[in-house]
């Protein structure tokens, strides 16, 4: 089964859904590919009106793949940067994406997938959705999702939130927000419903055009050499020691060697 479900509806409503349950839709290479490959299609697809992201399974997407950063760490200097450059490409992708997009939101919802709420034009959370810009606990950056962040949240929640790497719950995703609106679980579909039909209302041409101007307005929209600088920034933490001795303490299940308890003053 593809590891990213493309649905489109009669009506031209596009459902992509991440599909990688057993790892709460973490992301990895292939994850990433599929992304890059399937976004400008759906974008340059007439019949295609808006567009809905989704996670299968209990969570929405829980970040990175542990398993893949450790394998990512140890490539050669140009394989890492091109994985780091995918992951900004695929961001980038979905926040210039010129038609409306709608982020469905439960469970999981961390580092990446925090990204893909603050690329979408509307994202929605179920009550029991948890947050968290947890890159920094292993001991990377978070720099393919920065620009977006700070757009989204703007800099006073993501200078707290990006380096702390706490989890917060969707009450205050929406008081910082990281959502519009939190919605019941059973009254998900309902709301979701109500605002595709409202961007339905809305003429396709006027829509691409404003948000190309919001975007561009407001500095997110990314030159190549604005990806490429994203990219390796987050590449040289992922490579660090700090990086290796990070990602290797979340696989242990131990704390990082830089921990300081408490009693130690």
């Amino acid at each position: 089964m593809s590891i990213v479900l493309t649905e489109i509806s009669p009506r031209g409503v596009a459902t992509v859904t991440l599909n990688r349950p057993e790892v709460g839709n973490a992301y990895n290479a292939d994850m990433l590919a599929a992304l890059i490959d399937g976004l400008p299609k759906l974008a340059a697809d007439p019949a295609v009106r808006c567009l809905i992201v989704r996670g299968a399974g209990k969570h929405f997407q829980a970040g990175a793949d542990i398993r893949w950063l450790n394998q990512v760490a140890d490539y050669p200097p140009e394989e890492n940067l091109a994985a780091s450059v995918a992951t900004t490409r695929a961001m980038q992708l979905l926040n210039e994406f010129p038609k409306p997009t709608i982020a469905v939101i439960a469970g999981a919802c961390f580092g990446g997938g925090v990204g893909i709420a603050c690329c979408v034009d509307v994202a929605l959370a179920t009550p029991d959705a948890l947050f968290g810009i947890t890159e920094v606990r292993v001991g990377v950056s978070p720099t393919p999702i920065s620009t977006y962040m700070i757009g989204a949240i703007g800099l006073r929640n993501t200078r707290r939130y990006a380096l702390t790497g706490e989890r917060f719950g969707a009450e205050e995703a929406a008081r910082i927000g990281l959502v519009h609106e939190v919605v019941s679980a059973d009254a998900m579909e309902a709301k979701v419903a109500a605002i595709v039909d409202a961007c339905f209302l809305s003429g396709p041409n006027a829509m691409a055009i404003t948000k190309r101007s919001f975007l561009g307005a407001n500095d997110l929209i990314l030159d190549e050499r604005q990806v490429t600088m994203l990219a390796h920034e987050g590449w040289m933490a992922r490579a660090s020691t700090e990086g290796h001795e990070g990602t290797s303490a979340f696989r242990e299940k131990r704390v990082p060697n830089w921990y300081v308890p408490p009693a130690a003053g």
